[in-house]
């Protein structure tokens, strides 16, 4: 069963309130989370937060140019697996398959992906979507879609 609903971030601190309580979760260690909106509508800048708020230390960067930026982290529960994915320069899904992503997918960890739009219909159906639209200088409106068990637990 699909479920929806309708977020608002009237700033930074409600996204980084967002992204700390989405990480206290175990669903989180497994879940192949999309982030969509416009450039410029927030989704590197959640990401940031939810990764430190897991634990990463040093500098977050996006992943425009590499594509990916992998990032491992200890946690009370063991080792946890990052990929964030920015596919934003791709032209096709077929650029996903050739950069042998499918792996990766596949793998243990949390899945975070930028633009997944890029790659429709070669991506698996995620957890969890987020589409963020900027209503103001740091106001969002986020329609957050659970597609899977796992993304209602992320959205309880």
């Amino acid at each position: 069963m699909i479920v929806e609903t309708v977020l608002n971030w009237p700033d930074e601190a409600a996204t980084q309130a967002f992204a700390e309580q989405l990480a206290t979760l175990p669903a989180v260690r497994n879940a192949l989370i999309e982030l969509h909106g416009d450039l410029g509508a927030g989704k590197t800048s959640f990401v940031r937060h939810l990764l430190r708020a897991l634990g990463v230390q040093g500098r977050i960067k996006s992943p425009s140019y590499a594509v990916v930026e992998p990032y491992t982290v200890e946690t009370d529960q063991g080792e946890l697996n990052i990929w964030h994915f920015d596919l934003y320069r791709f032209a096709n899904p077929r650029e996903f398959e050739e950069a042998g992503f499918r792996d990766l997918l596949a793998s243990p960890g949390l899945k975070l992906v930028e633009w997944p739009e890029k790659a429709q219909g070669v991506l698996p159906a995620p957890d969890l979507a987020l589409h963020i639209t900027a209503i103001g200088d740091d106001s969002r409106s986020v329609k957050a879609i659970a597609y899977t068990l796992r993304g209602q637990e992320l959205l309880a």
